[in-house]
């Protein structure tokens, strides 16, 4: 590992960044950097010789984090663990790095030949990439010091050679936006739904609510990981920011998020509210009684922003129906179905100060998920079943599609059990 000892300095500011613009750019993530943002702290070793530049700062090519709980690996140690990082083992990937497939022992963590031990996820930071650092000390930050059962627990991590990787415990079902999106996927019923909506409530709960509050600041489909059972964790921490202190009511910061999830006035004035972190609930509670992403552009004209097109429909109980995921079925309590969507424009209320808090969001949850249908809905959603199977059995039927109706987007997001993959980042000036 070298001679490389912590002592804290202050992460490395922004520097020129080349601008990037997918297109069609679905849940793209945008950032504009600001001279208020006070970043926080890590235990980072000062400069050596032989370090680099990222960002205009010195960065020292190896280190050790000074957090107990964290398991520190070599680099030879994570090659063989994926099989040398090969293609075959690659999970997904973003702008800022790739997230491969792994393996440790169970009990100690210690690395293990592919196959031998539990599957883990391992993140390789691009070593070029000023943001893929910082994300990769605030992962180390907040993931390091928390533990709770819906939040993705980071495992360890590797500082050497210039590179930046971190070990997490592996998501067996991956993540809830594949699920919800992707053609072929399995597909989620009500009931399970729900108990995804509670856990990320859960997680989001308890980062509200800690000793210094935590905004999350990326809270979105794609972050929410899957394990065997489907309970849900939170994972990438990458943009995670403490907040507001001594009365204060936001932390003034830069523009970081991801278009459709991140709250309007934050992404208008780089406000940062505790609750602005509610808004992105809403929105991906949005997207789980839809089916649909947050922003589609091969969606026909006036649907390509979710929240905007939906919103006449959440609060009329008959016009509901109109937006409800076909993948359903019809296979819901309606009474339930209506105080989600009564919940959603509570969470999307465009004041911060009138969205509820996440306690009362998650309580809200756990009421409505005692809701069971009603005789005569149980009656209609099994003709309905019936009527369909006599259908896709027909001759000539042969074509099934994933969401009926919905059109898919063609960008489909390798995501199978990672924190923080497949991201397409967009950076809006400095």
């Amino acid at each position: 590992m070298g001679n490389c000892w912590p002592s804290p300095v202050v992460s490395p500011s922004p520097g020129t960044t080349k601008h990037y613009n997918p297109a069609p750019n679905h849940g793209a993530r945008t950032e504009q950097s600001t001279s208020t943002e006070n970043r926080a702290s890590l235990p980072l070793p000062p400069p050596a010789k032989e370090g680099r530049r990222v960002a205009g700062e010195e960065v020292p090519p190896c280190g050790r984090i000074v957090t107990p709980n964290l398991r520190s690996y070599t680099y030879a140690e994570l090659k063989t663990a994926t099989k040398n990082f090969r293609p075959d083992t690659v999970l997904g990937e973003g702008g800022f790095g790739r997230v491969f497939k792994g393996w440790v022992d169970e009990k100690t963590h210690a690395p293990s030949k592919a196959g031998v031990g539990v599957p883990v996820a391992v993140k390789k930071s691009n070593p070029d990439s000023s943001q893929g650092l910082k994300e990769w000390q605030a992962e180390v930050k907040f993931l390091g010091k928390f533990s709770h059962p819906n939040l993705v627990k980071l495992l360890g991590y590797c500082w050497e050679d210039g590179q930046f990787l971190l070990v997490y415990e592996y998501m067996q079902k991956g993540s809830l936006e594949s699920h919800l999106f992707r053609k072929g996927a399995e597909s989620l019923s009500w009931d399970t739904r729900l108990k995804i909506a509670i856990g990320a409530a859960q997680g989001l709960a308890f980062l509200h609510t800690t000793e210094k509050q935590v905004i999350y600041r990326d809270f979105k489909s794609s972050n929410i990981l899957l394990d065997g059972d489907f309970n849900a964790k939170l994972s990438d921490f990458g943009l995670a920011k403490l907040g507001p202190v001594d009365g204060d009511s936001h932390v003034t910061t830069g523009i970081v998020g991801t278009y459709g999830y991140a709250a309007p006035e934050y992404m208008a004035t780089g406000h940062l509210y505790v609750r602005s972190d509610v808004y992105g609930f809403g929105v991906v509670l949005l997207e789980i009684l839809a089916g649909q992403r947050v922003l589609d552009m091969e969606r026909a004209t006036g649907q390509h922003n979710l929240v905007d097109w939906a919103r006449p429909f959440l609060p009329d109980q008959k016009k509901l129906k109109k937006i409800m995921d076909p993948q359903l079925a019809d296979e819901y309590p309606s009474k339930a179905a209506f105080q989600i969507a009564e919940l959603i424009l509570r969470c999307l209320e465009s004041d911060p100060k009138n969205r509820p808090p996440m306690e009362e969001v998650l309580e809200t949850l756990k009421t409505i998920q005692a809701i069971k249908m009603k005789p005569k809905e149980l009656k209609a959603s099994a003709k309905q079943k019936h009527t369909a199977q006599r259908h896709q059995h027909s001759p000539g039927n042969y074509h099934h599609h994933r969401h009926g109706g919905h059109t898919q987007s063609p960008v489909q997001h390798k995501h199978d059990g990672v924190a923080g993959a497949k991201r397409y980042e967009m950076y809006t000036g400095h």
